[in-house]
């Protein structure tokens, strides 16, 4: 290793173990153990623009071992990404824009949120799918638009988890040549050494999964670093592992190698000893030696000339062609290229219907408009009615299909959802019954925290599965949801609101929604209208206008509460029926609309939803009542379980005269 690699490898080392000091919390032991893998990476190897983080031909980096994020603010440093040593200076704190684990949209440079282990390589899995389809959708010869790889660095921690197997197991099947993950092999997690709970042989394991297996056995050694980034590059037909042995907290006498440096402050004393072993020179804290500073400027200077050349490029693509230059600025646009909410062809429903089955059906019209709306389930399309039809399927030998198939993944098919979309150029969806949204929600939560627009689509919504019985009937799962901020969840009544849900979802930029579907058939209601669009609207009133009830109801039970309010009409009751398909839009209505639909004055209120009742009270109040459920299903036809658990139009009419006694 030349001297100023060394001392730029230390300067990373320096800033990332004072950043930790000075704010008395943090993860010293990994950045120490992976700064020269880091560096060699990004200096060396990283097709990247520091002075335009969002350039669309860059090279992706995610830290999936989050927890290190000291180790990136100082790359981000020290490559002019804009983070000054304030910025450094203020890690951990309020306001700052060096936060505990790095977060997407906030700090400049950071692709995507990561901390929650697994996640982050899960996201790369992702994002080298997206690069192979916008890759296989744009390029031409002479003109690669798209053609950058995606690293990421993981510990040992990532590969525990069950999500990154999930994924690594899809990546492997897929042959995504282009996504490269260096290991942080250290031996050590937060209990002790790693033999206490994780002794397989990850090499074996992921060359079962049909990656390249590459391994560096000093950490330290750049050149065999750098010989491993090019071999791992040289093979087009799969990804690669390079397992690179560490030692955490490495250059710290006290503490190298040992549990203690994972995720605590060195200790002023410690500091000092480290600074002593590598031989730093500085006495002042968070300093960047002037040759550094200037080594740092050549290599960025040299960085900015990729983007410049790749302008160039596409701006004889845009002569040469112009319409595929077009697509491009439409698939990367905030804007959709259509009014769908002005298209007559999304509201002409008639039939009875499943609100999947509509959904399907409008899926494969929007696909028409709106061609980058890209996704699929995880083995359940049939069942979720989310293939397109005439669009091929996306897989190893056919980059440009549409429909994805995750295999049996809940949790990882989130996770490369949240990376196609950080990505860009994508709207991805992707579906599975609603019950299993057990098993994707540490995904779903960061899809919201990023605000990426992702679509789920949840199924199979209720007891209505039936026979299929309690562990397929969703009962906690729609108020689990909607307690997740950022999160726009909308549980359809019929067609005409199926589409309203995905004209909001395809609009919405700053958020994921998810789409609650039955797998019963449903009325289409006259009334219904794209007033839905608002997330709560009256659907029937009293003749003249001043209901004495009000009947609330989401999905499938707005037929009841509309059958009851027909009857109760027959019994002179003036009853108000207002389908609420979501929550979310409701509450951002101004409160003159959302008195109009819930006046102040009518205070007798029954909601009714085939779930836990505990989402309903704040519209209810304290002197209505939630026809709900608040135990667990039974396996049995779905029409004898919402008989026999009081969703009939019987039991809403009696609860409603009880309520005006």
């Amino acid at each position: 290793m030349n001297r100023i690699d060394e001392l730029a490898i230390n300067t990373i080392r320096i800033l990332s173990i004072e950043q930790v000091q000075k704010a008395n919390s943090g993860h010293p032991g990994m950045p120490m153990g992976s700064a020269p893998m880091a560096y060699t990476l990004w200096a060396k190897y990283l097709k990247h623009s520091p002075r335009n983080p969002k350039w669309a031909g860059r090279d992706r980096f995610i830290l999936s071992a989050g927890h290190g994020s000291a180790l990136l603010y100082s790359l981000l440093h020290l490559f002019g990404y804009g983070l000054t040593i304030e910025d450094l200076k203020n890690f951990r704190q309020w306001q700052s824009l060096t936060p505990g684990h790095p977060e997407y949209g906030h700090t400049p440079g950071v692709e995507i949120t990561t901390g929650p282990l697994g996640q982050g390589i899960s996201n790369a899995v992702g994002m080298a799918i997206a690069e192979t389809y916008m890759a296989s959708k744009f390029n031409r010869p002479g003109y690669d638009i798209v053609d950058n790889y995606t690293y990421a660095i993981v510990g040992d921690g990532c590969l525990m988890e069950g999500i990154s197997s999930e994924a690594c197991s899809l990546a492997g099947t897929l042959k995504l040549g282009k996504l490269i993950a260096l290991y942080d092999s250290n031996n050590i997690s937060i209990e002790g050494g790693t033999d206490i709970a994780f002794t397989e042989d990850v090499g074996k394991r992921f060359e079962a999964y049909g990656w390249q297996v590459i391994k560096v056995d000093d950490g330290n050694d750049v050149e065999k670093i750098g010989k491993a980034i090019e071999e791992a590059k040289a093979d087009k037909e799969r990804p690669s592992l390079i397992i690179v042995k560490t030692v955490i907290g490495y250059g710290c006498p006290e503490k190298q190698g040992k549990a203690s440096a994972h995720g605590e402050p060195l200790g002023d004393k410690n500091v000092e000893a480290t600074k002593k072993f590598l031989g730093w020179e500085y006495e002042e804290e968070f300093y960047v030696p002037d040759e550094v500073r200037k080594h740092f400027e050549n290599i960025i200077e040299e960085l900015n000339k990729e983007e410049e050349k790749w302008n160039r490029m596409f701006e004889n693509y845009r002569k040469e062609y112009p319409e595929l230059a077009e697509e491009w600025d439409k698939w990367h646009s905030e804007k959709l290229p259509v009014d769908l909410v002005a298209d007559e062809g999304l509201w002409n429903f008639k039939a009875k219907t499943a609100t999947r089955s509509s959904s399907g059906d409008v899926l494969n019209y929007l696909v028409k408009l709106v061609p980058n709306l890209i996704g699929g389930s995880a083995d359940l399309a049939p069942s979720t009615k989310t293939y397109t039809k005439d669009r091929g399927d996306y897989s190893s030998q056919n980059r440009g299909g549409s429909n994805f198939h995750f295999g049996v993944r809940e949790h990882a098919m989130a996770a490369i959802a949240n990376g196609m979309a950080a990505y860009g150029g994508i709207i991805p969806y992707v579906s599975t019954f609603l019950v299993f949204s057990d098993y994707m929600k540490g995904a779903v939560r960061l899809s919201a925290l990023m605000k990426l627009p992702v679509i789920y689509v949840f199924t199979h919504d209720s007891i209505g599965v039936g026979e299929d019985g309690p562990t397929h009937e969703p009962i906690e799962h729609l108020p689990m949801l909607r307690s997740i901020p950022n999160l726009t969840v909308i549980r359809p009544a019929d067609s005409k609101e199926v589409s309203a849900a995905w004209c909001y979802a395809l609009n919405k930029k700053d958020g994921p929604t998810a789409l609650i579907l039955t797998r019963q058939n449903l009325p289409v209601y006259d009334e219904t209208s794209k007033d839905a669009l608002k997330g709560g609207y009256v659907l029937c009133d009293a003749e003249d206008g001043n209901p004495d009830l009000i009947l609330l109801a989401s999905g499938s039970e707005v037929s009841l509460i509309y059958e009851a309010y027909k009857l109760l009409k027959e019994k002179g009751v003036k009853a108000r029926v207002v389908s609420m398909p979501s929550m979310e839009i409701f509450d951002t209505q101004p409160d003159e609309y959302k008195k109009t639909v819930l006046p102040d004055n009518v205070r007798a209120r029954i909601a009714v939803e085939a779930a836990s009742t505990m989402s309903w009270y704040k519209y209810v109040g304290l002197d209505g009542c939630v026809i709900g459920l608040d135990h667990f299903g039974a396996s049995a036809p779905g029409e004898i379980l919402f008989r026999e658990f009081g969703f009939t139009v019987e039991n809403v009419v009696n609860k409603a005269l009880e309520l005006l006694k």
